[in-house]
């Protein structure tokens, strides 16, 4: 599912979660498309409704930074979305082959297993799991070196009970994976392909074309062991190592005693 026109589809989803009545437009009773029209579209960001077009249908897939940011206030985004629509135009420049570095450096394997109270995993850009501890595998077998946590969030059932709102939690996943990859990645592209098949809710969410890079937040779950478990968690990017991020986690107040039975178990 590799979107050939990545810029096009974006502004499409994006303009369709905008309604009129949001920027100041009056709404007719009858419109074919949710959102805004193109033209609509256009005429906020001040641009031609046939540029526009163009934009939407790639053949114009290189406008201006200064129409980007114009589309970006028509269409509403914050700085991570605005940030993202220029990658799109302007996708950064890469070596022909791309170094991937899957494996973690063993100073950070036994920093994170050095700590036993505080859950840890390393993960790649597509939220693969490169390394954790065993405060995080008490948590859940979702912190496996191994397993993916876009593809868990929709396939494995378990995490449904998991999480208090699951919902929220799939959304922050979609989003962050659109944050933190490149559309022509061909691993992504491989599991969204993969979970286009298999999950309508996903196809739902990853067509929003959410970006958040989600750096830190709160997870609320209901362990099956130790009960409510609320955590906030910072993620780090990890120098040189092709996009690997360090997410290190912390109880809120009121889930410290559940998590230090977790660690002596």
């Amino acid at each position: 599912m590799s979107e050939k026109n990545a810029l096009g589809a974006f502004l499409r989803a994006r303009r369709g979660l905008i309604t009129p009545q949001e920027v100041g437009l009056t709404s007719t009773a009858f419109r074919r498309v949710p959102g805004l029209r193109r033209e609509e579209l256009a005429l906020l960001a001040r641009i031609s409704a046939d540029y526009y077009l163009r934009l939407e249908q790639g053949r114009d897939s290189h406008p201006s930074p200064e129409i980007l940011d114009a589309l970006a206030r028509a269409l509403r985004l914050d700085e991570a979305g605005t940030t993202y629509l220029h990658q799109l135009a302007y996708p950064p420049m890469r070596p022909a082959r791309a170094p991937q570095y899957d494996e973690v450096s063993p100073s950070l394997q036994r920093l994170i297993e050095s700590w036993s109270a505080n859950p840890a995993h390393v993960q790649a850009p597509d939220m693969t799991v490169l390394a954790s501890n065993a405060v995080a595998l008490a948590i859940s077998h979702v912190y496996t070196p191994g397993t993916n946590g876009l593809r868990a969030a929709f396939l494995d059932l378990s995490l449904r009970d998991l999480y208090v709102d699951w919902r929220s939690m799939a959304e922050r996943v979609v989003a962050g994976v659109r944050a933190a990859t490149s559309p022509d990645d061909p691993r992504v592209a491989e599991l969204v392909s993969e979970l286009t098949e298999q999950s309508p809710e996903f196809v739902e969410l990853w067509q929003r074309h959410d970006v958040h890079p989600q750096g830190h937040d709160v997870v609320q779950l209901n362990h099956p062991t130790v009960g409510r478990l609320d955590l906030s968690y910072e993620k780090f990017q990890v120098d040189g190592r092709g996009g690997q991020r360090l997410i290190v986690f912390q109880p809120e107040p009121g889930s410290e005693d559940a998590l230090r039975k977790l660690a002596v178990q």
